[in-house]
């Protein structure tokens, strides 16, 4: 029995929840025929090759057996730039999107150079969309994994950022010179609870845990962070981290105890607190 290899069969009888399955057989179309999305609709009635097939099958698959989309396409989109990502860092998020506005926002207010702080920048994320918006600024970027930082340095590379981004390996404020000062610091660090079921669940199982768990309550990484931002800030410089959704209340209080001022709770677009900033 012959298989159907139009687009809009494989379509159709996909597992795939829909949206999963046109971003997907989309690649497939990129890969081999240079072909935009669109194509999806406009040439629906297209048969694939054989060797297409193949690819878009062995894609699905990987797909149905709950490999992260990122991780199967190399790449991901983040803010206003493109990011190669691979098993080695944590696949950037929608909601981190708003460290960056925080930061652009504190730039635009602030004339002249501007020196931003990244800490565990994996992919490069954080970093490179605020270089990539705000040229004035110059921005450094640290991390603990030699892996991370390897993908971080592509992603600059194919930016043109490499002037712009320094990266430092080391954990937290480890990696830094002892009279390095900031205008603004940006952190996403690990937050989730060593027993928080989604650990084990979805496209977590495939990312690297110490990106995602401090191994203990979820603040032990924002705690480390806040506690010693005072030393690398500039006087009435700014501080924005992000955190889990529960947890606003306690980084307000790590941020009191710090000594902070003018203490804001951000939210993301889908309206739940996602960042706290505090200014030195």
């Amino acid at each position: 029995m012959s298989v159907d290899r139009s687009l809009r069969s494989i379509l159709s009888s996909s597992a795939l929840p829909p949206n999963e399955a046109r971003i997907l057989l989309a690649h497939v179309l990129e890969q081999h025929y240079q072909l935009p999305r669109s194509a999806l609709l406009s040439r629906d009635d297209m048969l694939l090759s054989s060797v297409a097939m193949d690819a878009w099958k062995a894609l699905e698959a990987r797909r149905i057996e709950g490999e992260p989309i990122a991780y199967i396409l190399g790449k991901k989109g983040f803010h206003n730039i493109e990011l190669l990502v691979a098993p080695g860092v944590l696949i950037p998020r929608p909601e981190t999107e708003l460290l960056v506005d925080i930061a652009l926002g504190e730039i635009s207010n602030r004339p002249g150079h501007i020196k931003i702080l990244d800490l565990g920048t994996g992919s490069g994320a954080i970093a490179l969309a605020v270089a990539s918006a705000a040229p004035q600024s110059s921005v450094t970027a640290t991390d603990q994994s030699p892996d991370a930082l390897a993908i971080a340095t592509l992603n600059a590379q194919s930016l043109s950022l490499t002037e712009q981004v320094q990266f430092r390996q080391g954990s937290w404020y480890q990696a830094l010179d002892s009279q390095a000062l900031f205008d603004v610091i940006l952190s996403n660090p690990p937050y989730i609870t060593a027993q928080d079921p989604h650990l084990s669940q979805g496209d977590l199982r495939f990312e690297p845990s110490s990106a995602l768990t401090d191994y203990g309550n979820g603040l032990s990484c924002l705690e480390a962070i806040i506690s010693q931002a005072d030393q690398y800030l500039k006087p009435g410089g700014l501080i924005a981290v992000e955190h889990g959704f529960d947890q606003s209340d306690a980084v307000v209080q790590l941020m009191n105890s710090a000594g902070f001022n003018d203490i804001e709770v951000h939210l993301d677009l889908s309206g739940h607190t996602r960042a706290v900033s505090g200014r030195k």
